[in-house]
């Protein structure tokens, strides 16, 4: 038996179930067996920055949050033309896609 799996990150997580949501469409029109999307847990990179720039004064931060959203997507047992049909699914410059075989 032959497992498919995809990993998904993004910034926006919006667009990112908008792709998820077709991947598992088109899975399903297939008769493709799908687990997911998993949520993954969000890393979250924090940058604290001092507001004022001479170092004078009260100490005042401005604290910047970037997150970074994960989903996992496994289909089992997908045959040829439901891969290639994944693969030509329009993917936003933001999303970071990942495929591997198993």
């Amino acid at each position: 038996m032959q497992k498919t799996i995809i990993q998904l990150s993004s910034t926006n997580h919006q667009k990112l179930d908008e792709v998820c949501n077709q991947i598992k469409e088109l899975a399903k029109k297939r008769g493709v067996r799908i687990a997911g999307p998993i949520p993954l847990p969000t890393k979250r990179l924090r940058v604290p920055v001092r507001k004022g720039p001479s170092g004078q004064g009260t100490a005042t931060w401005d604290k910047w949050e970037m997150r970074i959203h994960k989903r996992l997507i496994v289909l089992h047992d997908p045959d040829e033309r439901t891969l290639k049909q994944i693969m030509r699914i329009r993917i936003p410059e933001e999303i970071f896609i990942e495929m591997s075989l198993k």
